[in-house]
Parts: C-alpha cells; sequence; structure tokens
C-alpha cells in the first residue's frame, strides 16, 4: 500500500490549507484514514481520522478549524485546514489501517510527509 500525500506549504497565520493522501496499491479494505504531525523537535500526535463508516476524531488543538474528509471509493481523504496557527507548523503524515487481502491482518500504513509552515 503506498500513500501520496499533497498540498503542503506556507501560509500565514489564519490562512488556509487543503491537504490530500491517496492510497494505491493492493488494498482490500480500509478501516480507518488519518493524518498525524509533527512539530520541530516533538514527536508525531494524531490531528483528525475518520473511519470507513465517517466517524471522525480531532485533535483538541483544531477542532472547529479542521475538517476531514474521504471519498471511501477512491481511497482519499482530505484535511481542509482553516484559520491556521503558528503551532500548526509541522510535517503532516497521512495515515491508514488497511487490509491488504480478506484475511490479512490491519496493517499500518504511512505517507511520505508534507511540510505545513504557519507564519505569523
Amino acid at each position: 500500500v503506498q500513500l501520496q500525500a499533497s498540498g503542503g506549504g506556507l501560509v500565514q497565520a489564519g490562512g488556509s490549507l487543503r491537504l490530500s493522501c491517496a492510497a494505491s496499491g493492493s488494498i482490500f479494505s480500509i478501516n480507518v484514514m488519518g493524518w498525524y504531525r509533527q512539530a520541530p523537535g516533538k514527536q508525531r500526535d494524531l490531528v483528525a481520522r475518520i473511519n470507513s463508516v465517517g466517524t471522525t476524531n480531532y485533535a483538541d488543538s483544531v477542532k472547529g478549524r479542521f475538517t476531514i474528509s474521504s471519498d471511501n471509493a477512491k481511497n482519499t481523504v482530505s484535511l481542509q485546514m482553516s484559520s491556521l496557527k503558528p503551532e500548526d507548523t509541522g510535517v503532516y503524515y497521512c495515515n491508514v489501517h488497511a487490509r491488504r487481502g480478506r484475511w490479512s491482518p490491519i496493517d499500518d500504513y504511512w505517507g511520505q510527509g508534507t511540510l505545513v509552515t504557519v507564519s505569523s
């Protein structure tokens, strides 16, 4: 399973960005798709995730500002980020929990990361 993320960049505080991630390869099913963020010198933390029936979870710090969505038919997940703050700066990683076959275990897959920089 390969994940291709796009959409990062430099934006001023208060601005918006949209991240997208497409999963490809041998995929039987995807249970969860999500985004994690790793700020400089810090651990990678969950930003938002969505499961196959559309249930979402958000980090408290982004609630009301970020919206995650997915297209199950296309195996894509997007993160609409608004009212961005300098503390949102970091490398954003796409994450997928997927099965490669009907009887395969659920494995964890990561994209290459896309840098988001929010200037003050």
